[in-house]
């Protein structure tokens, strides 16, 4: 009789060898995956992580993350510029953006440089760091030293409001102060119809940077536009008026005198020269500068000695001033005679 075989699906038992090398492998691949999350660990903790995520949250845009990195107190101010487009858009600029190798600033404190160029120029911005504890017993946990953020000195000539980075923001009696993150540039502008400034910008590299931003406000190729045709209509209208009536000294910028006698009828007044407008700003207002021109006059005139019948045909100077008054789209142009 032959032996019985073993049952069809049956497996022999493993070999205590087999079970020692799967056993040896799994302890390989476990100490692989935790020496792989050890080196990561240690790739994201280095001095100069706390400086990325405050870099990565300006770019962003999300001032309270970016606030939270940095540790910084805010001073008093305007937190018009502390969030949202126009952090983002104080970023827009930087360019060449580095976080350089991190140096010994004593004390167990190191100090992270950062450079970048804005508008052609180089800069550098530094922050200091320290340990504030240690992840997984042995990797030292980095935080940027707290500090105050810097402040933007921002001024607008006979304004109460500006553009800063594409904001609108108010400028009470035409100054304001706008604490801001580092680094950033700020581009700050007055857009209007009548009144405006050109873009002016400035680049805060570091904390403890005192940057301002000056707009000068002027008036606009419009405003004057406006105010020349202003004057036109008014000379030209003085200038008819004058004739209509036979005045050698109407209520006008213009006017004549003569020992002559003048023949009714004959005079003619007629504007030759229309003033060109300046508007300035005085004391918080604005006011245009004396308008002058040139006005000419016609009329037969009879000499009183001789009684010479003679033509007139005379050229004169005039300058007059004028209030100005700007509501809106609004422009009130009175004139100032006598």
């Amino acid at each position: 009789m032959s032996a019985p075989s073993l049952a069809r699906g049956t497996r022999k038992p493993a070999s205590p060898l087999r079970v020692a090398l799967l056993w040896g492998l799994g302890l390989v691949l476990a100490v692989i995956a935790a020496i792989v999350s050890i080196l990561a660990v240690a790739g994201t903790q280095g001095p100069d992580q706390p400086v990325h995520a405050y870099l990565d949250a300006l770019q962003a845009g999300d001032g309270g993350r970016a606030l939270g990195a940095l540790h910084a107190q805010v001073p008093s101010g305007s937190a018009a510029l502390l969030n949202g487009a126009p952090l983002r858009d104080s970023m827009s600029r930087i360019r060449d953006l580095n976080v350089g190798t991190a140096q010994s600033a004593g004390n167990g404190r190191e100090t992270v440089p950062v450079t970048f160029t804005s508008g052609g120029k180089s800069y550098r911005s530094d922050f200091l760091v320290e340990q504030t504890g240690s992840d997984w017993l042995f990797f030292p946990r980095w935080s940027i030293v707290p500090g105050q953020l810097p402040t933007l000195q921002a001024s607008v000539v006979n304004s109460a409001r500006a553009t800063i980075n594409g904001a609108a923001v108010n400028m009470p009696s035409g100054r304001n102060s706008f604490p801001v993150f580092y680094p950033g540039s700020y581009v700050g502008s007055l857009p209007g119809e009548y009144f405006a400034a050109a873009p002016v910008t400035t680049v805060v590299p570091q904390r403890t940077s005192q940057e301002s931003l000056s707009l000068d406000t002027k008036a606009t190729p419009a405003l004057t536009t406006a105010i020349n045709a202003k004057a036109k209509d008014f000379l030209d209208q003085c200038a008819k008026t004058a004739s209509s009536q036979q005045r050698l000294q109407p209520d006008c910028p213009f006017s004549y005198s003569t020992d002559n006698r003048i023949v009714d009828g004959t005079i003619a007044w007629s504007i030759t020269q229309y003033p060109s407008a300046s508007v300035t700003p005085f004391s918080g207002q604005w006011t245009v500068s004396p308008l002058s021109g040139k006005a000419r006059l016609t009329a037969r005139q009879i000499d009183l000695f001789t009684g010479q019948v003679s033509q007139l045909n005379i050229e004169t100077d005039f300058i007059f001033r004028v209030d100005l008054s700007v509501s809106g789209t609004t422009i009130t142009m009175t004139p100032v005679i006598g």
